[in-house]
């Protein structure tokens, strides 16, 4: 009896298989493909013929002739569409690296030490059923309408999302490790950061690529707040003059920027963890 499986290719029918790059990529174009065509066919014609109407959808194509406006009109503080970039920019890597500096020493002793889990137990726990955008009001209390409500809201949802992946992957170290060190006469200082550390940073860097990308997805929340520049205030604006074409297109932009940073994380774990193979 003829087998459905050996009709098509090891690669694209095979559990776990490794799918060449190439149609790796063919792969991955065919849903943005489908979207694309979908959203064709919604905003196809005369706009009092569309399904979904202009206000609502724009077509692809008033999407991107947007992008002209976009670059050609500076906002009432004469910032284009770069600067709010490098404002939004600017923010998340302040917010990474301020959340970055708080967990991942604590993450490290956390996955170390069975009291320090035991004491930041609930706190993890209760923390990741907060919704974020709470905490919008709360650093708007705390700081007020400057710059640093924002850093402090990005890095706050960072390591909300951060800390518990940190001290996971210390703790998942597996116990001969400690084990083999502790017989040849290593310190717990020495354990920590020369047998833990060394070995879960590996994961602890994909954790960091994973944060890294969740923490944009917060951006427009941080920005839509207080209007003082970055991608999220351009879509707020846009969305207040009905300029729906100028709000998808800032969502691509957004979407685009984020893909690139993750390809960077991608290729910079390949060139400092090449023994661990690609990260996915």
């Amino acid at each position: 009896m003829l087998n459905v499986s050996d009709m098509f290719p090891e690669w694209l029918s095979g559990i776990r298989s490794q799918v060449p790059r190439g149609a790796a990529l063919v792969l991955g174009l065919i849903p943005i493909l489908i979207l694309l065509t979908f959203w064709w066919g919604l905003t196809r014609g005369a706009p009092e013929e569309r399904v979904v109407g202009p206000t609502i959808l724009p077509s692809p194509y008033e999407t991107v002739a947007s992008l002209s406006d976009l670059l050609g009109t500076p906002d009432l503080d004469n910032r284009d569409i770069f600067d709010h970039i490098w404002i939004s920019l600017r923010r998340v890597g302040l917010g990474f690296l301020l959340a970055l500096a708080i967990v991942l020493p604590l993450g490290i002793l956390i996955g170390s030490f069975g009291s320090m889990r035991a004491l930041f137990s609930l706190v993890m726990t209760a923390s990741g059923y907060i919704p974020i955008a709470v905490l919008v009001p709360l650093t708007l209390s705390w700081f007020g309408l400057d710059e640093i409500q924002k850093v402090v809201f990005l890095a706050m949802a960072f390591g909300i999302f951060l800390l518990p992946m940190v001290a996971k992957a210390v703790d998942a170290v597996p116990d001969v490790y400690l084990r083999t060190a502790y017989t040849l006469g290593a310190s717990r200082f020495q354990i920590v950061w020369r047998v833990l550390v060394p070995t879960a940073l590996p994961d602890i860097w994909h954790s960091m690529r994973l944060a890294f990308g969740v923490g944009w997805s917060y951006l427009v929340l941080a920005e839509v707040v207080v209007k003082t520049g970055g991608l999220g205030d351009v879509i707020d604006t846009a969305r207040r003059r009905a300029m729906s074409g100028r709000v998808y297109l800032v969502i691509v932009i957004i979407t685009l920027i984020a893909w690139l940073a993750d390809l960077i994380w991608e290729r910079l774990s390949g060139v400092l963890f090449p023994y661990r193979g690609k990260q996915t």
